[in-house]
C-alpha cells in the first residue's frame, strides 16, 4: 500500500477537496466555500492548508464566527443540501460563537461543517489563553459545548484518527435521513503531528444523494387509506425540496385530486395558480388550508416535522377521524403523532405511491371547496398587501412589493420576528423553491448572514433579504462581508416602530 506523510491539518484539507458531488449530471467540489476567522488554535496549521486550496475551496473572511457559520447553512439550504459550507475557528469564544449556527443547522437538518481548534492534548502548556478548565474532568473544553446542537462529534487526539472520522462526518451530512451538522476539534498540539496516511485515501470521489425506496407494504397501507378518504388533503414540508421533488408532488396532486398546503419550509413547492394549492397551513399560514386542515379525513404528510407551527399545536385539525400518513426519509419524523409511516425519499416514494393508486381520484367538491377558499385568501393578501400612497408601509406591503418586484431566479430571505408570519401568509409562488424562511430555530439575526451565503449558492440572481429592525441591529456586520467578497445581496430593514 502506497503511503504519503503529512501532518493532520494537511491530510484533513487534502480529503476536504478530493470530495466531489454529481448535481444534474455536473460534478463539483462537495464543499462550495470556507468561512475562517483565524486565530491561536486554527492558524498555524490549518489555516496555512486552507490559503493551499483556495482554488479547489475558496476561503471567506467572516465578521463574527456565528454569523459565517450561518452563511454556510444559508448556503447548504439554497443548494438543497446538495453542496456543503465550512467554517472554521479558534478556540474558546471563537468556537462557541458558532453555537448558535450549529444549533440552526441541527434544527433545520442542514448539513455544515464546523472545526475549530482546540485545548493542547498533551496538556503541557495549559491552561492556554482562552482555555475553560473543569476541575473535575480535564477532559473536557468548549468545545464539548457543541454535542447538544451536532449530529456528529469528534476530537481528534491522533492523525490517524481522520481514516474512520472523516467519512463518517461526510456520510452524516449527506445521508437524508441523519443530515445535520458535524464538528471536528483539533487540539492545537495534534494538528501538526505527521503520519503516514494511504494515498487512496486521498482519491477523488463523486458522491450522490441516496434515495431510500420504503416498504411496498407501508404504500399499500397508505393508498388504501387515501381511496377510503372523502376529504384527502396533501401537507407539502421541507422535505419536498431537499428530494427535488416539486414535480413529483404536482404530479401526485394533479393524478390523484387531492389539494395541497404548504408549512413554512414547504413554501414555493407548488406555484400559487396551480387550483390544487390551498396556501400556507399553520399559525403564520392562511385561513384557507386551515379550514382544509380542520376538515381533512386523511393527511398525506410529505417531508415535514409537523412541528406546532405548522399544526397551531395541534388545534388545525379538528376532525375526530383523522388519519395521518407520514411519508419522510427520517424514521424519527415518520413514527410521531401515531402517523402510519412511509419511510424512504420523497420523489420516489410519491412516484410509487401515485402508481398503486391508479387511476383513484378525490373528491371534485373537495377540490373545488379548496380552490374556492384559496382564492378569497388570495384576494385578502392582495387587499393587504397594496400599497397606499403617503402612508407608512405595513410588513405586508413591504413582501408584497418584493413579490411582485422578483424576477425568475431571485431568492427571497428572512427569519425571526414578525417577517416570517407575514412572508409566510402573504406570498404567491410565482417560481418553485429560491425561498428561505429560517423558523425551525427562528433565529433573530440569521437573516443578513444568510443572504450571503443564500449569494454564494445564486450569483446570477438576487438575494432579498427581510429584515426587521432588532435582527437587524443584532447581527448586520456582514453587509461587509458581502460587499468586501462581491457577493451582492439587498437588505430591506422594517422598521415596526
Amino acid at each position: 500500500m502506497n503511503t504519503v506523510r503529512l501532518t493532520l491539518s494537511e491530510a484533513l484539507v487534502r480529503y476536504l477537496a478530493a470530495q466531489k458531488i454529481e448535481i444534474d449530471g455536473r460534478v463539483e467540489s462537495l464543499f462550495g466555500c470556507s468561512f475562517a476567522i483565524f486565530g491561536h488554535g486554527n492558524v498555524t496549521c490549518l489555516g496555512q492548508q486552507l490559503k493551499n486550496i483556495e482554488e479547489q475551496i475558496p476561503t471567506w473572511r467572516g465578521q463574527n464566527e456565528q454569523s459565517m457559520a450561518m452563511a454556510a447553512v444559508a448556503y447548504a439550504k439554497a443548494n438543497k443540501r446538495r453542496r456543503i459550507g465550512i467554517a472554521s475557528t479558534s478556540i474558546g469564544p471563537g468556537a462557541i460563537n458558532m453555537v448558535t449556527a450549529a444549533g440552526i443547522a441541527h434544527t433545520n437538518r442542514l448539513p455544515l461543517l464546523m472545526i475549530a481548534g482546540d485545548a493542547y492534548l498533551s496538556r503541557l502548556p495549559d491552561p492556554v489563553l482562552q482555555q475553560t478548565e473543569h476541575f473535575h474532568n480535564p477532559s473536557i473544553t468548549a468545545n464539548d459545548a457543541f454535542k447538544a446542537v451536532t449530529r456528529y462529534w469528534d476530537r481528534i487526539v491522533h492523525p490517524a484518527q481522520l481514516l474512520n472520522t472523516l467519512p463518517q462526518a461526510l456520510e452524516t451530512m449527506l445521508d437524508p435521513a441523519s443530515c445535520g451538522p458535524a464538528f471536528l476539534g483539533l487540539p492545537q498540539d495534534v494538528q501538526g503531528m505527521a503520519f503516514d496516511y494511504p494515498e487512496a485515501f486521498f482519491t477523488e470521489t463523486v458522491h450522490r444523494i441516496r434515495r431510500p425506496e420504503p416498504e411496498e407494504l407501508a404504500l399499500q397501507e397508505a393508498a388504501e387509506l387515501l381511496r377510503k378518504a372523502e376529504r384527502p388533503l396533501i401537507i407539502s414540508g421541507g422535505g419536498v425540496h431537499y428530494s427535488l421533488a416539486c414535480e413529483e408532488l404536482k404530479e401526485l396532486a394533479e393524478a390523484h385530486n387531492i389539494p395541497v398546503v404548504e408549512t413554512i419550509a414547504g413554501r414555493a413547492s407548488l406555484l400559487q395558480n396551480n387550483p390544487l394549492n390551498g396556501g400556507p397551513i399553520g399559525v403564520t399560514g392562511s385561513d384557507s388550508a386551515n379550514r382544509l386542515a380542520a376538515e381533512a379525513d386523511v393527511v398525506l404528510a410529505i417531508g415535514t416535522r409537523l412541528q406546532d407551527f405548522t399544526t397551531g399545536s395541534w388545534s388545525v385539525f379538528r376532525n375526530p377521524e383523522l388519519k395521518i400518513i407520514s411519508l419522510n426519509v427520517a424514521r424519527f419524523d415518520a413514527i410521531k403523532h401515531r402517523a402510519v409511516p412511509v419511510i424512504g425519499d420523497a420523489k420516489a416514494s410519491m412516484i410509487r405511491l401515485s402508481n398503486i393508486l391508479g387511476d383513484w381520484r378525490g373528491s371534485d367538491d373537495w377540490t373545488a371547496n379548496a380552490k374556492s377558499l384559496a382564492d378569497t385568501w388570495k384576494q385578502v393578501c392582495a387587499q393587504r398587501s397594496a400599497v397606499v400612497a403617503g402612508e407608512s408601509a405595513s410588513y405586508a406591503q413591504v413582501v408584497g412589493e418584493v413579490n411582485r418586484l422578483m424576477a425568475p431566479g431571485d431568492t427571497v430571505l428572512t427569519a425571526a420576528g414578525g417577517l416570517p408570519a407575514e412572508l409566510s401568509m402573504n406570498w404567491q409562488n410565482k417560481q418553485l423553491g429560491k425561498f428561505d424562511i429560517e423558523f425551525g430555530f427562528s433565529c433573530m439575526g440569521y437573516e443578513i448572514a444568510g443572504g450571503w451565503g443564500a449569494k454564494m449558492a445564486n450569483p446570477g440572481n438576487d438575494v432579498v433579504v427581510l429584515v426587521g429592525d432588532g435582527s437587524y441591529m443584532i447581527l448586520n456586520s456582514d453587509i461587509y462581508s458581502s460587499v468586501l467578497s462581491g457577493h451582492k445581496m439587498i437588505v430591506v430593514v422594517c422598521d415596526n416602530g
